[in-house]
């Protein structure tokens, strides 16, 4: 049963983003909005630790919360959304989880 993982948190406060990864199964999804998609920065532990996500699981981050925050290098796996596909995603998954 595939689930979409949606992380909101800055991945520097506390340990999230690196328990998420640690549960990610090898259809789920992960959807980074608002401070979570500062793991996106070049040259961070956060950003290695996505890097290292196997394939299968699909990227997504919120165009809006990335631009807010003016990131540019994004990796070319991590999909762009807007919220109206943000919508749309959630009914592609089993199951959406976000982690509060």
């Amino acid at each position: 049963m595939a689930t979409l993982h949606i992380l909101s948190h800055s991945p520097f406060a506390d340990s999230r983003l690196s328990s998420c990864l640690r549960l990610l199964g090898p259809q789920d999804g992960l959807l980074l909005t608002g401070d979570a998609t500062y793991a996106l920065q070049a040259g961070n532990v956060a950003r290695q630790a996505l890097e290292l996500t196997p394939d299968t699981v699909v990227m997504f981050a919120l165009t809006e919360d990335v631009d807010a925050r003016n990131l540019t290098d994004i990796p070319q796996r991590v999909q762009p959304l807007d919220y109206p596909a943000f919508v749309e995603l959630c009914c592609h998954f089993d199951k959406v989880n976000s982690w509060l």
